[in-house]
């Protein structure tokens, strides 16, 4: 398992792929490339018949260039990290903090690629990967990157801790698009093992992922709820927006109220919404008098309304409202 710890803290169960798995990958991908680049040397052989030496030869250098360099860049920028090979033998090139890869670390590896693969026949590539205690190759050490296994079979599945039966729906009206992967990642990867951290250690990191989750819905944070408590109930309202997303739930559903949420069994209904039912109760005229029902039998005066007391000013709240303990 890797020791990889993102920027939150938090340790990544990755398993870095290892020299046969990936000697396994490059070969594939160098088949592919290099009958591609056969086809299209020939096509362009034959193409530039009449074309004098010079050219010929600047064309079949651009061709290699183009097909054994810029390809495989282009490959796994745009799969992020998933060319042919890897897809096969279930690996990914990942960042050193273990986010997709982009074109920068995709141009590295390919560039140094070129030297270790193609240049060496692999030697070179093989000696690093051997040496490295990751089993990375010069290109992944320059480029920041990480090759690791996707499918391992075998790895126990860690369940998501339920959210307090209290916060079921508390949150269901927080704006969570500005919330980036990363995040979603880390709070996961945390929930999922906070049972086996020290129980100091864990308030920490639930204090500041809780913090920077609150910094990103621009939501103040809640009042009397702990850090671990509001990350399960946001990671579960997450969870019942796609699963409502995935299965098509709208509002003409059966129990689809606000937004793609079910009402739970036993919680009132929302604020101005009459229970299934229940019957509305009838005006009073101005005299004073029950207005008349249907079938003669006079309506029960309905109770005065009293106004509600004016609430009590909130005093302010500081910046953050996890704080780790003393």
């Amino acid at each position: 398992m890797s020791d990889l710890v993102t920027g939150d803290a938090v340790v990544l169960g990755l398993r870095p792929a290892r020299l046969p798995s990936r000697a396994l990958a490059i070969f594939l991908d160098l088949l592919v490339y290099l009958t591609g680049y056969l086809i299209i040397s020939i096509g362009l052989t034959i193409a530039t018949a009449s074309l004098d030496v010079a050219a010929q030869a600047a064309v079949s250098v651009a061709s290699f260039v183009l097909v054994l360099v810029g390809v495989p860049i282009a490959v796994e920028t745009l799969s992020h990290g998933r060319s042919l090979g890897k897809l096969a033998c279930g690996l990914r090139v990942v960042r050193d903090d273990g986010g997709p890869i982009r074109f920068r670390h995709a141009l590295v590896r390919g560039a140094m690629g070129v030297v270790e693969l193609l240049g060496t026949f692999g030697a070179v590539a093989c000696i690093a990967s051997l040496v490295s205690a990751r089993g990375r190759r010069l290109g992944d050490v320059f480029a920041g990157a990480l090759v690791v296994r996707e499918r391992s079979a075998g790895a126990p599945v860690m369940p998501m801790p339920p959210p307090p039966p209290w916060l079921a729906g508390r949150f269901s009206g927080l704006d969570l698009s500005a919330v980036p992967d990363g995040l979603w990642l880390a709070i996961r990867q945390y929930l999922t093992r906070m049972n086996q951290l020290d129980p100091q250690v864990s308030a920490a990191m639930a204090a500041k992922l809780a913090d920077d989750l609150v910094a990103r819905t621009g939501t103040p944070p809640p009042v009397g709820v702990p850090a671990a408590a509001f990350l399960m109930a946001v990671v579960h309202e997450r969870q019942t927006r796609d699963a409502a997303r995935a299965f098509g739930a709208g509002p003409g559903a059966p129990g689809a109220v606000a937004g793609l949420r079910r009402i739970p069994p036993g919680m009132p209904p929302a604020w101005g919404h009459p229970a299934p039912g229940a019957s509305v109760p009838q005006a009073v005229p101005h005299s004073g008098q029950p207005a008349p029902v249907p079938g003669g039998a006079p309506a029960v005066p309905a109770a005065p309304v009293v106004a509600p007391a004016p609430a009590a000013p909130v005093p302010p709240r500081p910046a953050t409202g996890f704080a780790p303990p003393a």
